[in-house]
């Protein structure tokens, strides 16, 4: 998977095609809120996330209140969002469901 920053067109194109997802204040990341019935189903999400974010070497920035799970994707050495941050954003939305 590339770790080349996308240009805003391809960004935009990703973005539609990932429900939930949107464009982070900053323009460089993107983000969104996952929320679950309760915090063991927000954990798991997470710890399944982890699992997949660690095999790819990729790591999410993100936070936990009780059943909401807040999350940031870039990718910090290209200064922006790459296809990596497509790659796991696609995975998060499909361990959602």
């Amino acid at each position: 998977m590339s770790r080349e920053k996308l240009s805003k067109d391809a960004i935009a194109t990703a973005l539609a095609e990932l429900d939930g997802w949107s464009l982070a204040a900053d323009g460089a990341s993107i983000k969104r809120k996952f929320v679950f019935k309760n915090f063991s189903e927000a954990f798991a999400f997470m710890t399944r996330v982890a699992l997949a974010a660690e095999k790819m070497d990729h790591h999410p920035d993100w936070s936990n209140v009780y059943k909401t799970v807040g999350v940031t994707l870039n990718t910090h050495d290209a200064g922006g969002v790459t296809a990596l941050d497509i790659e796991l954003a696609k995975k998060m939305n499909r361990y959602f469901g």
